[in-house]
């Protein structure tokens, strides 16, 4: 397995194989805010029951792949919570995982950035199932049996993912490590209504949107033009000893989404701040700045 992507025909060759990989729709419908404060999201499995990839299951992050007793919406779970979610769906450890979804490749990205944390050997479908479907494969409607659960296996972290609210707030200035917001650029200036307490964006921090680092069918820039990407920002993310990247967003996925477009040129040093602006902004002394940076 090479890179965090893997093609539909790659895809498809798999499935038809002796050991083909477990894959799984991450599907979930977050709708932008017509308002400050407006926050609402659907669930993907009715896009799911219309069409899927054969043999997949749909699985809804925000419930079972977050902490449902935290008060943010999708702080991730302990390693161990994962590892058995797996083995209800009945992925037994070891076995690859494809993650894909119909919503522009975020929630697949969040859920393939919680499965590597934990050392899973997960890959994000390339154009997600759009492209599945451009490609004329075959596609399943409906419920389908779902396998049963395998069982229960040990998992650990197996890298640094994650970055805390207390790490960010004693940050010193002369950090060289960029802080990067994966919002649109309406969110990180402030322009656009906001779902969470207050607009704008954590001091200090540059915007590297991750809808930007996608075609606009779906598919992941090149290499070069997701360097580029960073570079306009002031983020070096080309060479062997650039520091290391924290990222942010509104909840933490566009955020995975940023992650996985860095992980697809080589750049895996990188930490998401699970709270983002949802946690960031309920708190009235932290600051946020608006309006285009200086």
């Amino acid at each position: 397995m090479t890179g965090p992507f893997i093609s539909v025909s790659e895809l498809a060759d798999a499935l038809g194989g002796s050991a083909p990989p477990a894959v799984l729709d991450a599907s979930l419908v977050l709708h932008s805010a017509a308002f400050d404060g407006d926050y609402r999201r659907d669930s993907g499995r009715p896009r799911w029951l219309e069409a899927h990839i054969p043999g997949s299951q749909h699985v809804d992050v925000a419930s079972q792949f977050s902490d449902t007793e935290s008060p943010l919406h999708y702080a991730h779970p302990e390693p161990q919570a994962i590892a058995d979610e797996l083995a209800r769906l009945g992925i037994a450890k070891g076995r690859e995982v494809v993650v894909y979804d119909s919503t522009g490749t975020l929630w697949a990205a969040r859920l393939w950035y919680l499965l590597r944390w934990i050392g899973v050997p997960a890959r994000v479908l390339d154009g997600g199932f759009a492209a599945w479907q451009r490609a004329g494969e075959r596609v399943e409607s409906g419920e389908t049996p779902a396998p049963g659960p395998v069982a229960p296996w040990r998992a650990d972290a197996v890298r640094r993912a994650w970055i805390s609210l207390q790490e960010l707030v004693e940050r010193e200035s002369a950090d060289d490590r960029p802080l990067v917001c994966g919002l649109p650029h309406g969110s990180f200036t402030g322009a656009d209504p906001t779902r969470y307490s207050r607009r704008g964006r954590i001091p200090g921090s540059v915007n590297v949107s991750s809808r930007d680092l996608f075609t606009t069918d779906g598919h992941v820039k090149s290499r070069v033009e997701l360097i580029l990407a960073y570079d306009k920002a002031g983020v070096d993310v080309s060479g062997p000893d650039a520091p290391e990247v924290l990222l942010y967003c509104g909840g933490g996925i566009s955020a995975a989404a940023n992650a996985l477009t860095l992980a697809a040129i080589g750049t895996t040093a990188v930490r998401i701040y699970d709270g983002s602006l949802e946690e960031w902004s309920a708190d009235p002394s932290l600051p946020l700045e608006v309006g285009e940076p200086a």
